[in-house]
């Protein structure tokens, strides 16, 4: 029963009383207003037809809220993902194109089984890959991307950028209208997050512009919408070579929606006071993607601002999700000739208010107060996520290389230290606080990082180097406790270093070394005892010990080990 509740999560939902789908079904309804009009503005920034939007958050939801282990997480459309599409299509087909939609039907198909399979084979861990700076500065690089392909829409320029040359070409209707529809969304979301401002919005430009005969006097509206539940779309093969170049758009995706999905979903977990399942919730994200394509759309995602509303509105379960679903599906069948008349300043303004939120300077600020290796590294992945537009997918991989890079030298550069008795009776680093040294003739360091093929040569250089500046030292005290793991490599660069010792005349002293690091050390046959090495469990014992260091090994009576 545990297993088939692992496949399909939802059996596990709790049985909901009247007063919960009560508050799911307020909850989903405010989600699904606001939805239906994200998501035909979301479908026009990844260059599809504005219908497939509305048909992304309908079925992608309802499976994803099946199959996550999210309950409360409102699935669809989102700006980044569809930049994401509209960037890796770009160069490929014509943006609205039969060939576009099938390219972008089959990232959306490459990206949900790869997610499936992570899912499947428990890979969620690769989540790891892209650290908090690399993704606040993609994500703000690509909202900038954002805010400025929607910029000529919402100003009124036919003509694009080139137009701002030609002042003529404004359509002052247009940008009254795409202005005005900033203002409004703005000041709405500042009175109450929770009201259906986009819906409201999206309605009363619709009526205006049918009124004002805004479409005759040259302004550019959505136009008449398909009516009626998406059908099944089975794209064609677009050819290997073709496959090949959506290969690195499908990684990127892949890695970057699914980030967006884990920063509501730790939320909803936190709140739940459960552990984020984010295996789970891969298969259920991929299977919507799946199922997005398959409705001839593009790839979906959890939307944070959605999903924060749904949480603000009250749901409880994943029943919020079907509510929603419900009311776009009836939207699909009786509504979308309501949207014929809606300006596309007005979608073009529904987009930049909700990626407005994303511009964040200041985080760049703190985050060179934190680590300005990090803030480098930050700014970076900012610069080659706008410069290379529109294959800014670029910029997540820069961001990715440099951290792994930076990773890799810490590792390979591990924190070693001399320590001595501090005041309060600590070992801590001796030069910082101008110690004086533990005992006579005596080195005690501290390496703070596992014993390993990455930190293995740079120990044994801190002790020969040592040793070969101070030829006097005849002790070594190697306080283990940091020491938390060791490999093969760490073993064998520890037993040549204890030949070292003991070809000098010198006495190795290890301090509170972890029981998995004995284990290694001792199968490895380097812990063998003898008057050169002297083991203690504590720090205490070490310095209780320390004033009979001096006397010969071989004449002591401490040269057994310290129990």
């Amino acid at each position: 029963m545990n297993r088939l509740r692992r496949l399909l999560p939802f059996l596990a939902w709790p049985r909901p009383s009247g007063v919960v789908l009560r508050g799911d079904a307020l909850a989903g309804i405010t989600v699904g207003l606001m939805v239906i009009p994200q998501g035909v503005a979301y479908a026009a920034l990844a260059g599809m037809p504005l219908i497939t939007g509305i048909y992304a958050s309908m079925l992608p939801a309802l499976i994803a809220v099946l199959f996550s282990g999210s309950v409360r997480l409102s699935v669809g459309p989102t700006a980044l993902t569809c930049l994401l599409v509209s960037a890796s299509l770009t160069g490929l087909a014509e943006p609205g194109s039969a060939q576009w939609i099938e390219l972008a039907v089959w990232l959306a198909l490459l990206s949900g089984l790869l997610q499936v399979v992570l899912g499947l084979v428990r890979f969620g861990w690769l989540l790891n890959l892209v650290n908090a700076p690399v993704l606040m500065a993609f994500t703000q690089g690509a909202a900038v991307l954002i805010i400025a392909s929607q910029l000529p829409a919402l100003l009124g320029l036919s003509g694009g950028w080139s137009a701002l040359s030609q002042p003529q070409t404004v359509h002052l209707p247009a940008l009254a209208f795409g202005l005005g529809s900033v203002a409004f969304l703005r000041l709405a979301r500042r009175w109450r997050a929770t009201f259906p401002s986009v819906l409201l919005l999206v309605v009363a430009s619709a009526g205006l512009s049918a009124w004002s005969g805004f479409a005759e006097l040259g302004g550019a509206v959505i136009g008449a919408l398909p009516q009626g539940l998406p059908s099944f779309y089975r794209p064609a093969w677009p050819g290997w070579s073709t496959l090949g170049q959506l290969l690195l758009p499908t990684l990127v995706i892949s890695l970057v929606s699914f980030l967006e999905t884990a920063s509501s979903a730790k939320v909803d977990s936190s709140r739940r006071g459960q552990r984020w399942d984010q295996d789970q919730d891969l298969v259920g994200q991929g299977l919507a993607k799946l199922v997005s394509g398959f409705s001839g759309a593009f790839p979906t995602s959890a939307s944070f601002s959605r999903s924060a509303l749904l949480l603000h509105s009250g749901a409880q379960t994943g029943w919020a999700t079907v509510f929603s679903v419900a009311l776009v599906g009836v939207a699909l069948l009786l509504l979308t000739p309501l949207l014929k008349h809606v300006p596309l300043a007005v979608l073009a303004a529904v987009v930049v208010v909700a990626v407005m939120g994303l511009l964040q300077p200041l985080a760049f600020v703190r985050l060179w107060a934190i680590s300005r290796v990090e803030a480098v590294i930050a700014g970076t992945t900012l610069v080659v996520t706008v410069f290379t537009a529109p294959r800014l997918y670029w910029g997540v991989l820069a961001g990715v290389l440099m951290s792994l890079s930076h990773f890799l030298y810490l590792r390979l550069h591990p924190r070693i230290i001399e320590v001595g008795l501090h005041a309060d009776g600590s070992l801590r680093d001796r030069h910082l606080w101008h110690l004086p040294p533990l005992a006579p003739a005596t080195y005690a360091l501290r390496m703070d990082a596992a014993l390993d093929f990455a930190t293995a040569s740079a120990f044994e250089h801190a002790v020969t180097r040592y040793l070969g500046e101070h030829p006097g030292t005849r002790h070594v005290v190697l306080v283990a406790h940091p020491i938390n793991w060791i490999d093969a490599t760490g073993a064998e660069g520890f037993g040549r270093l204890r030949s070292v010792l003991n070809e000098q005349r010198v006495t190795l002293h290890l301090v509170g070394i972890k029981l998995p690091v004995e284990t290694v050390l001792r199968t490895a046959g380097h812990l063998s005892e003898g008057p050169r090495l002297r083991l203690y469990r504590t720090e205490a014992e070490a310095l209780r010990a320390a004033p009979s260091w001096n006397e010969s090994p071989e004449d002591s009576a401490a040269n057994t080990r310290v129990q």
